[in-house]
């Protein structure tokens, strides 16, 4: 079984023709519906102004951000009209500190979420929220896609982040199909502990697990000789000549259900692949 919904989330025109792009090549290799959410979002924070000045301005920034959703949604179905695939277009305004909610309720009922990277210049503050709205809340699997990375879901090459964590085994689950399709697939297990029951074979029970899914995966045990795993990880792509990246999404938060935790936006700041992430 394939991705046969996938969702992808529009808020920001400059980012909105590599964005379809990329979701639109991902729809094709599946055979997969696509819908576009475009969302004119309303960054302002409220509470900051004179006495009686709030309502006034809310609505006048709501409107700006009404305007914003409705040219989004244009230019989206024109540029849809490129590609021959099922999709649908729906607009929609959000307050920034809403905007996951909003993105969360129709993530639950996608396959895979494709989204653009939410770290870089000139892009905008609500792009973290939309990943942690589809990925946390949504509990959705989310490809994040650089803007100059191959558009593409089949990778012939993936590098896997194992540390047997239950986030790590939900990626692994979720991007089944995509492993399958690989010509290579290559766990890659940092620093494996010196006790335990697997302290002898790293990975080897998930190396089993896949082969029986028909994924000949191979075991890469690797040093920890940079201080971060996205530094290991993001080179090793490179050594393999790697298309994409699958690994755990790990939060952390007291106050919201997650935020990213510094690995997860590490990786997402560095990588130059795409990066398929599940909570």
């Amino acid at each position: 079984m394939g991705y046969k919904s996938l969702l992808t989330v529009v808020t920001d025109e400059g980012f909105l023709d590599s964005t379809i792009d990329h979701a639109a090549a991902v729809a094709a290799c599946w055979d997969a519906h696509l819908d576009v959410l475009a969302f004119g979002v309303d960054r302002t924070q409220t509470g900051y102004y004179y006495a009686g000045a709030d309502a006034i301005i809310l609505q006048e920034t709501l409107d700006r951000a009404s305007k914003d959703a409705t040219a989004l949604a244009k230019a989206a179905k024109e540029r849809l009209n490129r590609f021959e695939l099922r999709s649908a277009v729906e607009e929609g305004v959000a307050q920034l500190a809403d905007i996951g909610r909003h993105v969360a309720g129709r993530a639950r009922f996608a396959d895979m979420v494709v989204l653009p990277k939410p770290y870089g210049p000139d892009r905008g503050v609500e792009l973290e929220p939309v990943v942690e709205g589809a990925l946390f809340e949504g509990q959705a699997p989310v490809l994040v896609v650089p803007r100059a990375s191959d558009p593409s879901s089949k990778p012939k090459r993936v590098v896997l982040g194992w540390n047997e964590s239950a986030e790590a085994l939900r990626s692994v689950r979720a991007a089944m199909p995509i492993l399958k399709e690989a010509e290579a697939v290559h766990v890659v297990v940092i620093d494996p502990p010196q006790h335990g029951p697997n302290r002898s074979d790293p990975g080897g029970m998930l190396s089993q697990y896949l082969s029986r899914h028909g994924v000949h995966a191979e075991i890469d045990v690797l040093t920890k000789t940079m201080p971060r795993i996205s530094d290991i990880l993001n080179r090793h792509v490179q050594d393999v000549n790697g298309d994409m990246i699958i690994m755990g999404a790990y939060g952390h938060s007291r106050f919201r259900e997650a935020i990213l935790g510094g690995a997860t936006r590490n990786m997402l700041e560095l990588a130059e692949v795409p990066v398929f992430l599940a909570h």
